[in-house]
């Protein structure tokens, strides 16, 4: 069977583009930043101050390439006194607030920062002149979950019972409204991207699963999982921005693009547990054996997939990394910069690394 050559981020498109990308402080969107610059995008970075200590965004120098703007989505003034003045070509939405166990002890500031953060952002980009195409970050906890354990695909019904994976499902349809009501008019596209649990090297989330393990190796402690049974769709950071790079590129070029898409491990790849994951992190770590201790309050979904497999129709995009491989990258990393290795050239190394695949 012939090796099919599957699409990625193309230079050539991105040289020279004013993209606007929020949430640029936080762990996916420094990944995202770094590659943008360093295809020679012009990046404007609109987000909070970074909440991780340490931070990616501060360790890899981020605000050295890009034009950095610290606001508030929640507050509309201060997003249209933030994008005052500049033009974009390209929109890529990635701030939230993204932990599920922070939704449920915050419930309000989620939906605000979540929701009411990307109509403050559409709304300003109404006035955009030479918009040519905007692509919201949401999550592959958009779908109503009936923990049947069958990968969730585009058209199902989205819904959400904890305050995170509610916000994220109220985004896609406060954005299908903004998209139906002014930006199909104007004739730019506004899509929705679904992502799967994202891993990678730079990323010192409270309650992320990786830099649990992390901080937990550093500190000769053990990592305590609530759920190790519990399946999820994982996927190496770069996968996972490479594919909505990708779509990007394809939404300026082809406004007949579907204006949702999962992207997640490869259609058919084996299912990993939590429990799976952790055993191979912190093995990669050398770091205690994790320890399991029940917690029988937890809305968390124990079973959770994603099918993407329209991208790969749709894009020729797949996730080029599995499961174990994603977990070697991201191992690597974390102890390639306990050994003093810099942060900003092991994301670049990587990302070199991945485009040659």
């Amino acid at each position: 069977m012939a090796h099919l050559e599957m699409t990625r981020p193309n230079p050539d498109f991105w040289s020279g583009k004013r993209v606007l990308l929020t949430g640029h402080t936080g762990f996916k969107g420094s990944w995202a930043a770094i590659w943008l610059s360093a295809m020679g995008a012009k990046v404007t970075g609109l987000a909070l101050a970074p909440d991780q200590t340490p931070a990616l965004f501060d360790l890899a120098g981020v605000t050295g390439l890009t034009q950095s703007r610290i606001a508030d989505l929640r507050d509309q003034s201060a997003v249209e006194q933030a994008l005052k003045g500049e033009t974009f070509d390209l929109v890529l939405h990635m701030a939230a607030q993204p932990i599920v166990r922070t939704s449920i002890e915050d419930p309000v500031a989620t939906f605000a920062a979540n929701v009411l953060g990307t109509a403050h952002l559409l709304q300003a980009l109404r006035s955009q002149p030479a918009l040519q195409a905007v692509l919201v970050i949401t999550s592959d906890k958009v779908y109503a979950n009936n923990e049947q354990g069958r990968a969730f695909q585009e058209g199902d019904a989205l819904g959400g019972k904890d305050p995170y994976s509610a916000s994220k499902a109220a985004v896609e349809i406060v954005t299908q409204s903004f998209a139906r009501s002014f930006f199909d008019k104007a004739g730019v596209p506004v899509a929705t991207a679904r992502g799967g649990n994202v891993i990678g090297g730079g990323d010192y989330s409270r309650d992320r699963l990786v830099a649990d393990i992390v901080r937990a190796g550093q500190a000769q402690g053990v990592t305590v999982l609530r759920h190790p049974e519990a399946t999820r769709p994982w996927q190496h950071v770069l996968d996972c921005v490479a594919g909505y790079l990708v779509y990007l590129e394809r939404l300026a070029r082809d406004p007949t693009a579907p204006r949702a898409l999962n992207f997640g491990p490869k259609p058919g790849g084996p299912e990993v547990t939590v429990g799976e994951l952790a055993t191979r992190a912190t093995q990669a770590l050398g770091a205690k054996p994790w320890r399991h201790e029940p917690d029988t309050s937890s809305l968390e979904a124990k079973a959770l997939g994603i099918d993407a497999s329209l991208a790969r129709q749709v894009l020729g995009f797949e996730s080029r990394l599995d499961a174990p491989a994603a977990v070697e990258w991201t191992m690597g990393w974390y102890r390639a910069q306990a050994d003093g290795d810099a942060a900003l050239a092991l994301v670049q190394d990587q990302i070199k690394r991945y485009e040659s695949l």
